[in-house]
């Protein structure tokens, strides 16, 4: 992930945001277990007293070990009506309040209970959802081993550029993207895909930062400085993610207000009729608190880390809403649908060079080089089982060629004027038969034309499986939207389920595409490049390939696949429509239940006492319910 944006992340950052939140999240919990404990002591003093017929003295207990939680509700009220937020807390303040000016003291003690209970419980819940998502915070290392002239030397990682060669460490995090240089890396990819099975990496293999070295040490070439590596950009999308607040969320806080409403017109009404204040005070109680409040957080926070814990990182509880309603899905060819670098397809050699010598002669050569098809050369040698020597005497003119020294011969790989006005022979004369869209590259070795290799962009293992599993997952129509001439475009989308085929699309078209297919069903844009963005953004959920693609896409974006796969599209698809249908049931039963119980207590058959036990009841149901998310 390339981003001038995130030049100022430091890789230290996340260990500041680990302690921050740890200590945050330690003092809620003691504050919250501090009043339970406030509340249940007093809970049973008042007790004691009541049974050796102190009642007074019972009453005072109970008064007291209710102001604590009362206190702390009055002073988080005050804060949320600073910042414009009317929330369902007013109702326990208003029960609490109530409850011990009309001497129920008993009932006010048994909701400030139920009330810091609950707020202990929410709390816990929440962390034990955020847990996948806070692992991602740290699986890396902040310094590392580099190689200098004068041997190994530890650096931060902050000072990692590309090109850097680092030893990696058995049990060290890869601290910057690259690839592997020397030996065979074997790593834990489980924080970033939810594999877990390590993943074996042979020599030229693509590695991201935030594995994990399990197997023994290797050599690694950094390919881009530690703030533009994938793990930076996971850091910050993290750190959005944790912060953001969910439009499902927000408008269980406007519902809040109308439920506010209904709970003290049913109280008011409750007391106009019976004439018994009690009546109004046990509505109340009942009321609170409400699972609106409590199981649409939990429930979208669950999803996101399961989410994530599958390779899918969510910025926001938004972004899995509008994915959950997604039924169009458009998606991008490049990148997207295809690997995104081109594969061999054909090599063709003069008389005096065979195949396995001109790739592995090119391959290490281009180890030299961060061109895209060089690391397409180095992969397919590496698949080949083919010995990489390093290269020497390197000169590269970008765009054009490279060529230098491997094992003693001089190597030169590039276009045909390139290599053509470096060597002898003519490398048209090696004709392949391939698309015209295959790119061609020209070898020379000593001097000598020795081969010609067609390399040309390929179809996703995963592709036709990720399109059938959306298909599965309730998405109607797809759309595979290209930038490629169309005939390139209809050659991919012939082999693929696809409703329709666009080629020869700019960037604004692509958008216009998106906001045109919104008009009949909410749209799940795909896509990794700068000229995806636009849509991206246009989309009402965009999804971001964000392992290799660029920053634009990925800030344009609201869900970024981590790793350079389609499959963990389809398990966020899946994760949620789960989420939201389990956020969906806990709103509604929790409000039914709530609504009934009031109901009952405004006939005067449920008492404030029993009244709050039943609610505090329900909302244990509700947010075990909304972790439900987390399976």
């Amino acid at each position: 992930m390339r981003s001038t944006g995130m030049s100022h992340i430091s890789l230290a950052q996340p260990e500041r945001i680990r302690l921050q939140s740890w200590f945050v999240d330690q003092l809620q919990r003691r504050g919250h277990f501090l009043l339970v404990i406030v509340a249940i002591c007093g809970l049973i003093a008042g007790v004691a007293f009541w049974w050796a017929d102190a009642d007074g003295k019972a009453r005072l207990a109970w008064t007291f070990a209710t102001l604590p939680a009362l206190t702390t509700l009055l002073l988080q009220i005050a804060a949320s009506l600073r910042r414009g937020d009317i929330g369902l807390d007013i109702l326990a303040a208003l029960s609490m309040s109530a409850a011990l000016v009309f001497g129920e003291a008993l009932a006010a003690n048994v909701v400030a209970l139920m009330y810091a209970g609950g707020q202990m419980l929410e709390t816990f819940a929440e962390g034990r959802a955020r847990r996948e998502m806070t692992a991602l915070l740290g699986r890396v290392d902040f310094s590392a081993m580099r190689y200098c002239p004068g041997g190994l030397e530890e650096v931060p990682i902050d000072v990692i550029r590309q090109g850097d060669r680092l030893l990696i460490r058995r049990g060290e995090g890869i601290p910057v993207d690259g690839h592997v240089a020397s030996g065979v890396a074997i790593v834990d990819l489980s924080a970033l895909t939810g594999e877990s099975i390590p993943k074996t990496l042979a020599r030229g293999a693509e590695v991201l930062s935030g594995a994990m070295l399990v197997g023994s040490p290797f050599d690694l070439i950094a390919s881009r400085p530690a703030s533009e590596s994938t793990y930076a950009g996971v850091v910050r999308l993290v750190q959005a993610a944790q912060a953001s607040k969910a439009p499902m969320a927000r408008l269980a806080d406007r519902y809040a207000v109308g439920f506010l409403i209904l709970t003290l017109a049913l109280a008011s009404l409750a007391w106009v009729t019976s004439g018994e204040a009690i009546n109004a005070l046990a509505v109340l109680v009942v009321a609170t608190p409400c699972p609106l409040i409590l199981a649409v957080p939990v429930a979208l926070i669950s999803g996101m880390s399961k989410a994530a814990r599958g390779g899918a990182l969510v910025k926001d509880g938004g972004a899995l809403e509008a994915l959950a309603r997604a039924r169009t899905a458009v998606l991008d060819k490049t990148g997207t649908l295809t690997r995104g670098r081109p594969s061999i397809i054909a090599i063709r050699t003069t008389n005096r060079f065979t195949e396995a010598e001109v790739l592995g002669l090119a391959a290490s050569l281009d180890q030299a080089s961060a061109h895209v098809v060089a690391a397409s050369l180095i992969e397919a040698a590496t698949e080949a089982g083919l010995t990489l020597m390093p290269p020497e005497h390197v000169a590269e003119v970008p765009g054009k060629g490279i060529e230098g020294i491997v094992g003693g011969r001089r190597v030169t790989i590039g276009g045909e004027t390139y290599v053509g006005n470096r060597s002898t022979g003519d490398p048209k004369a090696l004709a392949i038969d391939a698309p015209p869209e295959a790119l061609k590259v020209s070898v020379a070795i000593d001097g000598e034309i020795a081969g010609v290799i067609r390399l040309q962009d390929q179809l996703r293992s995963d592709a036709r499986s990720t399109l059938q599993g959306l298909r599965e997952a309730g998405i109607e129509r797809i759309v595979l939207a290209s930038g490629d001439m169309l005939h390139i475009a209809r050659s991919i989308g012939q082999g693929l389920e696809v409703d329709q085929v666009l080629g020869d699309l700019t960037a604004e078209e692509k958008a216009s595409i998106v906001r045109r297919e919104a008009t009949t069903h909410p749209v799940m844009m795909v896509g990794d490049g700068i000229n995806d963005a636009p849509a991206l953004a246009a989309a009402d959920v965009g999804v971001a390939m964000g392992a290799r693609g660029a920053a634009a896409s990925s800030e344009a974006a609201g869900i970024v696949l981590l790793v350079d796969e389609l499959l963990p599209l389809t398990k966020a698809l899946n994760v949620a429509r789960r989420t939201r249908l389990i956020a969906l049931q806990s709103v509604l039963v929790g409000l039914g239940l709530s609504t009934a119980g009031m109901i009952v207590a405004a006939l005067g058959y449920l008492p404030p006492v029993q009244g709050a036990l039943f609610q505090e009841a329900i909302d244990v149901a509700v947010i075990v319910n909304a972790l439900r998310a987390l399976r």
